[in-house]
């Protein structure tokens, strides 16, 4: 995750109850000059009637609201000096535009009801935070549901579940098609803009085995991708919008090629760019830990590719990805694992990889620690798996992280597994924590010494021994 700026743009409330009753009023005109120049007209008035009307939390007070004002608009249309004819309208419109002042009167007492309950959610107290369980003791694994939910709706909404894509319709291979001066075609449909594409370091990492030893060898070629949220501006997907989203977009864009921060970012519109070339590393990850198949990876930036999605993650609780966000990502993401040979275990969020050094906590950035689609990208729940930086390097949370979300299911796996180790070794677990974090403390002091590592020597081996973490099986 990477800020690019604190404040976002606004979010105006949906515009159907206004819609549906200016579709109410309107539809009693039957002179069609004056019903276009009463939508106009009406239309215009929009934002500026909305900012009131919105303010009342009461869903039926607000429609009322909308219908009486969008009558008081039609006034005009009957006017003989506006239009040099009266307008034809309906009998029953007519009948409530002449009833509209006298229900005013009743409208404005539920109105300040309403204000009145507004004022008391706004102004009352915030409840009492719930006591977190207690840490480091082994729980059960947290039920998870179904993923569910586009950008804003809430994740428990079963009608918006994200089904995981058949594998049949999985390609067998993906290849490139056509290429253009800034773009590039591929056989899944992916298509990739290389307008603001750079280069950048090129990449050159070392690997880790579980026991503390660094493979031979430098490695240039991307093992794994870590998905991201931009934690950018977000303004509403609506037409109304279109030159705000534009311009938030162009805004990240160039954001990310000065400062080269992710490999590739997938717009609000599902445009998939390519910033930082594949070869380069991209300054995305941070302090990292990841691990599969028996070797280990610190600080990520160079082994995996960054893909960022423009939105703002808002703690999980809904999908902040739009449904061609979720297209785009999973055909970029098939393309990528098939071209380097990335195996599903390598794919992984930023939440669940970033880490803390100098705290050893874990959760330092939290993009993506729940509610990113792995079914729908055919990727497994990496929720539900053994966190590594908490099984390995005995990695803590503390009350701030709890703030926030509970421990996904894997650091509650990772937990019980230092739990296990503990009783084996027969020292409390605190300790055995200690041990672990100060063993990822050498490691991570001899991965720098290998910043700008040159080809192990013959004979050398390249191998750099930094000892096991204590009790680790």
């Amino acid at each position: 995750m990477v800020e690019t700026r604190k404040t976002r743009g606004p979010i105006s409330s949906e515009p159907e109850e206004f819609l549906r009753a200016l579709e109410t009023v309107s539809g009693g005109i039957r002179d069609p000059v004056a019903k276009l120049r009463f939508i106009r007209t009406s239309l215009s008035r929009y934002e500026t009637v909305d900012r009131v009307v919105r303010t009342v939390p009461w869903s039926p007070a607000r429609h009322l609201l909308y219908r009486w004002l969008s009558l008081e608009g039609l006034r005009h249309l009957l006017d003989t000096k506006s239009l040099g004819r009266p307008a034809r309208v309906d009998v029953a419109t007519r009948v409530s535009l002449v009833f509209g002042r006298a229900a005013v009167v009743g409208l404005g007492l539920i109105l300040g009801t309403a204000a009145g309950v507004g004022a008391y959610r706004h102004w009352r107290p915030p409840a009492a935070p719930l006591m977190a369980a207690p840490r480091h003791v082994p729980a059960a694994l947290p039920s998870t549901a179904p993923l569910a939910g586009l950008e804003g709706q809430p994740l428990d909404a079963p009608e918006m579940a994200t089904a995981p894509m058949a594998a049949a319709v999985s390609p067998a291979g993906v290849w490139l098609v056509e290429k253009g001066a800034q773009w590039e075609l591929y056989s899944n449909g992916l298509r990739i803009d290389t307008t603001w594409a750079v280069k950048g370091t090129p990449r050159a990492y070392r690997v880790f085995t579980e026991d503390g030893a660094l493979e031979p060898g430098v490695r240039a070629t991307p093992v794994g991708l870590l998905f991201h949220t931009s934690e950018s501006d977000v303004w509403p997907l609506e037409a109304s919008f279109n030159e705000h989203l534009r311009d938030s977009s162009h805004a990240l864009l160039r954001y990310v090629h000065d400062d080269k921060l992710y490999n590739y970012v997938i717009d609000r519109f599902g445009r998939v760019y390519r910033v930082v070339g594949e070869g380069s590393k991209a300054n995305h990850a941070g302090f990292s830990v990841w691990a599969d198949a028996g070797r280990v990876y610190l600080n990520l930036n160079h082994a995996f590719l960054g893909v960022s999605f423009e939105t703002r993650w808002e703690g999980g609780r809904a999908l902040p990805i739009t449904q061609a966000q979720l297209a785009a990502g999973r055909s970029l993401s098939d393309y990528l694992r098939q071209r380097y040979d990335i195996v599903p275990g390598m794919c992984v969020t930023h939440g669940l990889a970033s880490v803390n050094p100098r705290t050893h906590l874990i959760g330092h950035h939290l993009d993506w620690a729940r509610g990113f689609p792995f079914a729908a990208f055919g990727l497994p729940d990496q929720y539900r798996r053994e966190a590594p930086s908490v099984a390995l390097f005995g990695f803590d949370y503390d009350d701030d992280f709890l703030k926030v979300l509970e421990p996904w299911p894997g650091v509650r796996v990772a937990e019980a597994s230092l739990a296990r180790a503990a009783a084996r070794t027969r020292q409390p677990i605190e300790d055995l924590r200690h041990q672990r974090q100060e063993a990822y403390d050498r490691w991570l002091e001899a991965q720098s010494g290998e910043e700008s590592p040159a080809p192990a020597r013959a004979g050398g081996g390249g191998t750099v021994s930094t000892s096991r973490p204590e009790g680790l099986q």
